[in-house]
C-alpha cells in the first residue's frame, strides 16, 4: 500500500456526554476502495463527516491524528475547508434531491464547482460539464444541462450528482449509501460507475453502506462500526471468512438467503386475480387546445394469488410494480382488464360494497414514519379500523396484535416518534393484520430499515402469514429480500410481466435475459466454516424468449 491519503488516529465525536464516534482509527491510500458498514446510529456517516469538516451543529470532535494528503484537517479554517471541500474530497450522498437546487438547471450547477474552484468561464465550465455527463452514461448531455433536477429519475439525478463530484477530479470521494434509494438495476450500475470513474481519476473511495454484501463486491477492506466503535476490519474476505466480532456475524446472518421451500404448491380459488390488466396515466398537454397524450403503465398484466401464497412482484423504478399495488388496493381503476379480489373486480362494486371489502384488503408501506400519524397514540392508530366494536373489545384486540407482531401491550401508549424505524414498520403490519384481511399488500416494506432489522421483519411476516393463512402482494426491487420470503415471482418491466413462476423456476432456470441480469447483481452468499463467502448465481440452461 502506499502512503496513507487518510491518516485517522483516536477519533472522537461527541454531543455533550454522549460519544457517537468513540476512538476511530482509519488508513485509506490513493487508488483503495474501502467500506464502511454499519447500521443507523453506528457514527460511519459522522465519521465521513469529519473529513469535510461538515459535523452537525453541537459536535465536538477530537482526534490524535486527522490528515488527509498530509494536512491536519482540524487546524483549518472556514476558508480553508471551502478550497477543500468540493475540489479534493468530492461527497456523493443518497438522496440527489436534497443535493441539487431545485431551482436552477443542471448545467448551472455542475459549472458552479469549476467557475468558484478553477476560475474558467462559464463556456468552457459548461463544456466540460457535458464532458462529465457523458462519462457517467447519461442520455443526451446537452440537453439534459438545460434541464431541471425533477425533470429526471432518481438513477439519473444520481449520475448528474456523481458527475458534479468527479468534475473537479478530487482525491477522495466519499459515497454516503448512493445507491440505497435505488432499484437494483440502477443502484449497481451507480456503484459501479463511482468505482470506475475514481479509478480513472486515481482518487480513493471511501464507501458507506449498511449492506454488506454491496459493499463487498467492490470494497477492498472492510470496517465495521457499532455504536461509534470500530469492532471489525481487515481485507474483505477476511470479514466474511473469519469475523471477528459477534456483530459482524449478526450482520452476515441476516443477509436475506433462500427460505424453505414450500412443501408443495398452493391450491384453491384465487382470492386475487389479474387478466390483460391496463392502466393508463394521463399526461399534461403542451398547451391547452391540444390533446392530452397518456402513459402506458400496465400493459396487458395477468396473475393469480392464493390464500397462504406469497407472490413477490419485482422490476426497476418505472416498471409498474406500484401501479399494479394501487389497483389491488382499489385505489385505481383499471382503464382495461380486470382486476378480481375475492371472485369480484373491484370496478362492479357499489360504495358501500368497495368500503367493507377494504377490510379485507390492507397494505404496509415503505416509510412508516410517513404513514402514522404522528399525533396519534399507537393503539390509537391500530384501532382505528374497528371504531365500530365497543373500546373494550377494540383495547383488547390491540393488545392482542401488538403482541403477534412481538411489541406487547405496553406500546400501544407510545407516539411514533417514540419508536425506532423497526418497531414503527411493526406497529404498521399490526394495523394491516387488526381487521383479519384476507389479503395483505406490501409495498417495499423493508427497504428503509437496517439489515438486521429487515430480517426480522422478514421473519415476522412468514410467521403472521402462516399463521393467518392470508395471501401477500410483495413489491420490492430487492431480490435477497424475494429469496428469503417468495413462493411465486413475477418479473415487470415497462409495464409489462416479462418471466413469472416459482422461485425456484425464476431463480435458478431464468428463461429472459432481463431476469439473469436482474439476479447476477444479487451474489449468493454461502457458509463456510465460521464465516460466509459470496459467490456468483449460475443458472441452469433455459429457453430465451419463453414466459412461464
Amino acid at each position: 500500500m502506499s502512503a496513507a491519503l487518510v491518516d485517522i488516529a483516536g477519533l472522537d465525536v461527541r454531543f455533550g456526554e454522549q460519544r457517537a464516534v468513540a476512538g476511530v482509527d482509519l488508513t485509506l491510500a490513493a487508488g483503495e476502495v474501502v467500506g464502511v458498514v454499519g447500521e443507523s446510529g453506528s457514527g460511519k456517516s459522522l465519521l465521513a463527516r469529519s473529513l469535510l469538516g461538515l459535523l452537525p451543529h453541537g459536535a465536538q470532535l477530537s482526534a490524535d491524528r486527522l490528515r488527509f494528503d498530509g494536512q491536519d484537517l482540524t487546524s483549518l479554517d472556514a476558508r480553508s475547508w471551502q478550497r477543500l471541500r468540493g475540489a479534493r474530497i468530492g461527497l456523493v450522498l443518497q438522496e440527489p434531491l436534497t443535493s441539487l437546487n431545485p431551482a436552477l438547471r443542471v448545467g448551472e450547477q455542475l459549472a458552479e464547482g469549476l467557475r468558484v474552484h478553477k476560475g474558467v468561464s462559464r463556456r468552457e465550465a459548461l463544456l466540460a460539464a457535458a464532458r462529465a455527463l457523458e462519462q457517467v452514461r447519461m442520455d443526451d448531455p446537452a440537453a439534459a444541462l438545460r434541464r431541471y433536477p425533477h425533470e429526471f429519475s432518481g438513477g439519473q439525478r444520481q449520475r448528474i450528482l456523481i458527475a458534479s463530484t468527479l468534475l473537479l477530479e478530487p482525491r477522495l470521494i466519499i459515497a454516503d449509501e448512493p445507491a440505497t434509494a435505488l432499484d437494483a438495476l440502477v443502484g449497481d450500475e451507480i456503484l459501479d460507475l463511482i468505482g470506475a470513474q475514481a479509478s480513472r481519476l486515481g482518487a480513493a473511495v471511501l464507501m458507506i453502506s449498511h449492506d454488506l454484501s454491496q459493499v463487498a463486491r467492490r470494497a477492498e477492506r472492510i470496517v465495521v462500526m457499532e455504536r461509534g466503535a470500530v469492532v471489525d476490519s481487515g481485507p474483505t474476505s477476511q470479514v466474511f471468512l473469519q469475523p471477528s466480532h459477534p456483530y459482524t456475524r449478526r450482520l452476515l446472518e441476516a443477509i436475506p438467503r433462500r427460505g424453505e421451500p414450500l412443501a408443495a404448491p398452493v391450491t384453491g380459488a384465487p382470492v386475487l386475480a389479474a387478466r390483460g390488466l391496463v392502466l393508463d396515466y394521463a399526461a399534461r398537454a403542451a398547451l391547452p387546445f391540444l390533446r392530452e397524450p397518456s402513459r402506458r403503465a400496465l400493459d396487458d398484466v395477468g396473475f393469480e394469488l392464493r390464500a397462504g401464497e406469497t407472490l413477490a412482484v419485482i422490476g426497476e423504478s418505472g416498471s409498474g410494480k406500484s401501479s399494479l399495488a394501487m389497483l389491488a388496493l382499489g385505489l385505481r381503476d383499471a382503464t382495461g382488464g380486470t382486476l378480481e379480489v375475492e371472485g369480484r373486480s373491484w370496478a362492479s362494486r357499489s360504495g358501500a360494497e368497495r368500503r367493507k371489502l377494504r377490510r379485507r384488503v390492507q397494505v404496509v408501506f415503505q416509510d412508516p414514519a410517513g404513514s402514522l400519524d404522528p399525533r396519534m397514540q399507537v393503539g390509537d392508530l391500530i384501532g382505528e379500523g374497528l371504531r365500530e366494536l365497543p373500546a373494550a373489545e377494540r383495547a383488547v384486540r390491540v393488545r392482542k396484535v401488538l403482541d403477534e407482531v412481538g411489541l406487547g401491550g405496553e406500546f400501544a401508549g407510545r407516539c411514533p416518534h417514540q419508536l425506532s424505524g423497526g418497531q414503527r414498520q411493526r406497529v404498521a403490519i399490526a394495523r394491516a393484520l387488526v381487521p383479519d384481511p384476507g389479503i395483505v399488500i406490501a409495498d417495499e416494506p423493508v427497504s428503509a430499515l437496517d439489515v438486521t432489522v429487515q430480517a426480522q421483519i422478514l421473519e415476522l411476516l412468514v410467521r403472521l402469514k402462516r399463521e393467518r393463512g392470508f395471501a401477500l402482494l410483495f413489491v420490492t426491487h430487492d431480490l435477497g429480500v424475494v429469496e428469503r420470503i417468495a413462493d411465486r415471482v413475477m418479473v415487470m418491466r415497462n409495464g409489462r410481466v416479462v418471466e413469472s413462476g416459482t422461485l425456484e423456476q425464476v431463480f435458478n432456470a431464468p428463461r429472459q435475459a432481463y431476469t439473469r441480469q436482474l439476479l447476477s447483481i444479487a451474489p449468493v452468499l454461502v457458509a463456510e466454516g465460521a464465516g460466509f463467502r459470496l459467490e456468483a448465481r449460475s443458472f441452469a440452461t433455459a429457453v430465451e424468449g419463453a414466459t412461464a
